[in-house]
């Protein structure tokens, strides 16, 4: 498995980990608390908003011109934030990799070692 995908597919693991963590501590909603509590709840949660939507707003041509289905992303984004974004990424990656696998003639995700 090649470097990059091999580093999506770990940081995609560990922070949807880590989301399923602090959604059984404090709830699927128990983000909107610290959000409504101002300051610089309100300014991360805006910030998170603001970059959720330009990424979706750049996945939506990206997903068209790499043959991937969106909605299924967006739907993620919009109900799981980060991490549907992530979901992305590690499929847009392995697709580009194996593509360039099949390309240079070797098996997919084997970084070269077989084929």
């Amino acid at each position: 498995m090649k470097l990059r995908l091999f580093s999506v597919i770990a940081v995609f693991a560990a922070f949807s980990t880590y989301t399923a963590i602090v959604v059984m501590d404090h709830g699927y909603t128990g983000f909107l608390e610290l959000a409504l509590t101002g300051g610089w709840g309100a300014q991360v949660f805006i910030d998170l908003c603001i970059a959720l939507i330009l990424f979706a707003l750049w996945m939506l041509p990206d997903a068209r011109e790499h043959s991937i289905p969106a909605w299924p992303y967006f739907l993620a984004i919009l109900t799981t934030g980060s991490v549907g974004a992530l979901a992305y990424l590690v499929h847009r990656t392995a697709k580009d990799q194996t593509i360039n696998s099949s390309k240079k003639g070797t098996v997919p995700f084997s970084d070269g070692l077989i084929g």
